[in-house]
């Protein structure tokens, strides 16, 4: 394989084009990913690429009956991917912000997720729903928010947050593959950060995290932005002797207990990053399965770093009090350690 330099948003851009010039039956709907609905009477052609341009440059290749601009109802063309996709096509669904899902939440909640199970395992229903999660960009309350939870919780829909290049395009890759409804978590964020990425098609299995750094002292899980946060804190408290396990989750529902309580086993302490709010968050759930599955193997009580338990603020300063950061992260390790913060 070719290993180049490219960036979050251009490795969704490479797993769509890859999988939809591998298999006539994928298929991409979306606001603005071909233009603007109507405006090709004008000439214009591919103006946008969607909201964050990841998909600039496949109406050019695969045409107006595979790239669909869709009108401004998330309803509508989730609706109608789910009917694409019991009839034997592979439909991905960008939709601009996560926030906007409540718009169609029968359509994927009730219809998509429910679809194989209802039918006793006869209808397949492989949609891709691509979203864009998160603050740090000062979208404010409505175009923020974090749902992770929202999906994990529902039987029959698998959720990814990558949190690298390299992660993105290969399980991107897997959800258009996939014969069930997808959730693809795209950190808006995250779009320009930039790593080795191979040119040619390549897969990760779905429900298996990595460890990204191997430590002794604490474990501290977590996924998608707040992943980059963790490796940060850990280097810097790697300075005073503190040894950080830091894995990254990567898939969200399957999630891989293994790794976990693997990680649990060896250095007795646990810490979750999850920007999600914390009442019945990811970190939420994770704390449980440890306190079920691994409570003997625990040197000291779980900690959880989340974001606050209000709406994104538009303010800068508090977005990043709100948001999961460095100093709280290292605070946290400290305080289970033991070691007294300066």
């Amino acid at each position: 394989m070719i290993d180049r330099t490219r960036s979050y948003l251009q490795a969704i851009n490479e797993a769509i084009h890859l999988e939809m010039q591998n298999d006539p039956n994928v298929i991409i709907l979306g606001e603005d990913i071909a233009g603007g609905i109507g405006m090709q009477d004008q000439g214009v052609l591919d103006a946008w690429g969607g909201a964050f341009g990841s998909t600039k440059g496949l109406i050019k290749e695969f045409g107006f009956n595979r790239v669909l601009d869709t009108p401004i109802s998330e309803t509508a063309f989730l609706g109608a991917s789910v009917g694409a996709a019991v009839t034997g096509l592979r439909p991905i669904v960008e939709i601009m912000f996560v926030d906007f899902v409540a718009v169609c939440a029968d359509q994927l909640f009730n219809q998509a997720a429910k679809m194989r199970y209802m039918f006793g395992g006869q209808v397949n229903c492989p949609i891709t729903i691509k979203l864009t999660v998160g603050a740090g960009k000062g979208a404010a309350a409505q175009h923020s928010q974090f749902w992770a939870p929202l999906f994990t919780h529902i039987p029959g829909l698998k959720v990814i947050a990558p949190a690298t290049p390299y992660d993105m395009k290969g399980l991107l890759a897997s959800a258009i593959l996939d014969n069930d409804p997808v959730v693809v978590l795209e950190h808006k964020a995250l779009f320009g950060n930039k790593g080795v990425v191979p040119q040619e098609r390549y897969t990760i299995p779905i429900g298996k995290g990595e460890v990204k750094l191997i430590g002794n002292d604490v474990s501290i899980v977590s996924f998608s932005k707040a992943l980059n946060t963790c490796l940060e804190a850990a280097q810097k408290l790697s300075l005073d002797g503190i040894n950080c396990e830091v894995i990254d989750l990567r898939s969200l529902s399957p999630l891989d207990e293994t790794i976990i309580l693997d990680s649990v086993k060896k250095t007795g302490r646990l810490i979750v990053v999850d920007e999600s709010n914390p009442r019945c968050s990811l970190a939420s759930d994770i704390s449980s399965l440890v306190s079920e599955k691994g409570f003997y193997d625990l040197k000291a009580p779980i900690k959880n770093v989340t974001s606050r338990h209000t709406p994104v603020p538009y303010s800068p300063v508090l977005e990043h009090y709100y948001s999961p950061n460095t100093e709280r992260i290292m605070e946290t390790v400290k305080d289970l350690l033991n070691v007294t913060v300066n």
